[in-house]
């Protein structure tokens, strides 16, 4: 299984396997990183721009994958967690800490420059037992209780605040 470099458990063996489509890859097939960050690598953007920035890996008739591409990045949106389901709750102007949390599945080896990012999303609860050792993100699993118990009393504290209160009430005017 891949391991952070300090040795804890990411909860995959292959994070490509969980990643999806280049963040860089524009609807047309392009490569914007060789377009927008030229100074970054001289050399591949060249390599891009002489290929009108096709990007290589998209190319059915090419038989690269997203692990050769030395640019590639994909960072998951959906704001669930990948391993129990658990959906974010934000609640507007709080410092709360989130529900869900970045993990990253890819992480630079020995003296290595990482050039990959791939990240999911994970409930902290999930996150924490990823980490831990002893939890694997493919494992079918329900969401913690506590994780529960605080998207709950989120979604409670959301529906008060949506909740029509006159001013009389709101300002105790006894009218």
């Amino acid at each position: 299984m891949e391991k952070t470099p300090r040795g804890t458990s990411v909860g995959v063996d292959d994070p490509y396997e969980f990643a999806g489509v280049c963040d860089h890859l524009t609807g047309e097939g392009t490569c914007r990183y060789a377009f927008d960050h030229y100074e970054h690598d001289p050399e591949f953007a060249r390599e891009r721009a002489a290929a009108d920035y096709e990007c290589p890996v998209v190319d059915p008739e090419n038989e690269q994958s997203w692990a050769d591409c030395p640019h590639f990045r994909s960072r998951n949106r959906d704001r669930e967690c990948i391993r129990c389901g658990l959906e974010e709750r934000r609640m507007g102007h709080s410092s709360e800490r989130p529900l869900l949390e970045e993990h990253h599945l890819s992480y630079q080896s020995d003296g290595e420059t990482l050039s990959h990012e791939i990240t999911v999303y994970l409930c902290r609860w999930c996150h924490a037992k990823v980490h831990d050792s002893w939890a694997r993100i493919t494992d079918d699993v329900a969401p913690d209780p506590a994780a529960i118990a605080a998207l709950e009393e989120r979604r409670g504290r959301e529906l008060d605040e949506l909740g029509f209160e006159s001013a009389a009430e709101r300002y105790g005017d006894g009218r």
